[in-house]
């Protein structure tokens, strides 16, 4: 059974840039495959969804009123079985735990930079010890510094495409389906896909002036 594993390396380098932000029935929509391909391919070329979009992901569905983690979270004045019991350290475990005030070799203070897989420019803004909820894009930071928010089922992005140009004029925050759409012709080239953008940038504008209009 032949499956899209075998396709010809531009379709292979599609996938790869669809994959990280987009569900496997979206890219299967796209490209005209089956979502099992695509499960397949990903996994044979060993594509991953982007911590960014996992976390996005999980931020949404966590709003949702009928998440199972909602019916299993404690509720307020619950009180835990082993509250206030000690659970003392048994063997040689004492010797090599953590002690207090004791951090990790790889730990970094709040305010160091990184550069995620994903190519995203990212700075350290708390310290909870998990690091995919202690780093933050500096695009979202620029974009919330200028007072805006980022709303759910839509991505903020780089309207140069450089991920290092940070000024907020650079910044543009799109709906998922626009951005699945702008990925989709890419495959025409970068001319056909920045004339999309442009298109769906004058749409936008448009649709705003025609809602003030009407206010």
């Amino acid at each position: 059974m032949r499956f899209e594993c075998e396709w010809p390396t531009e379709r292979i380098e599609q996938l790869r840039a669809l994959y990280q932000t987009h569900t496997a029935a979206e890219c299967a929509q796209i490209m005209g495959a089956t979502v099992d391909g695509i499960h397949y391919a990903a996994h044979r070329h060993g594509l991953k969804k982007s911590r960014e979009w996992i976390a996005e992901r999980s931020r949404e569905a966590m709003q949702r009123p009928d998440h199972p983690a909602r019916k299993s979270r404690f509720q307020k004045g619950l009180i835990p079985h082993n509250k206030g019991k000690p659970h003392p350290s048994r063997g040689r475990a004492a010797e090599t735990q953590f002690k207090k005030g004791m951090r990790p070799h790889g730990w970094k203070p709040i305010g160091h930079e990184r550069e995620s897989k994903e190519g995203y420019l990212q700075r350290k803004v708390r310290d909870t010890g998990v690091t995919r909820r202690d780093y933050v894009g500096i695009h979202h930071l620029v974009w919330r510094m200028h007072g805006r928010q980022i709303e759910a089922g839509h991505a903020l992005v780089f309207r140069d495409g450089d991920k290092r140009n940070f000024d907020i004029n650079n910044l543009e925050l799109v709906p998922r389906a626009e951005l699945m759409r702008r990925n989709s012709v890419h495959r025409h080239g970068p001319e056909i896909a920045r004339a999309y953008q442009l298109i769906g940038a004058i749409k936008r504008q448009i649709n705003k002036q025609t809602k003030e209009q009407r206010a």
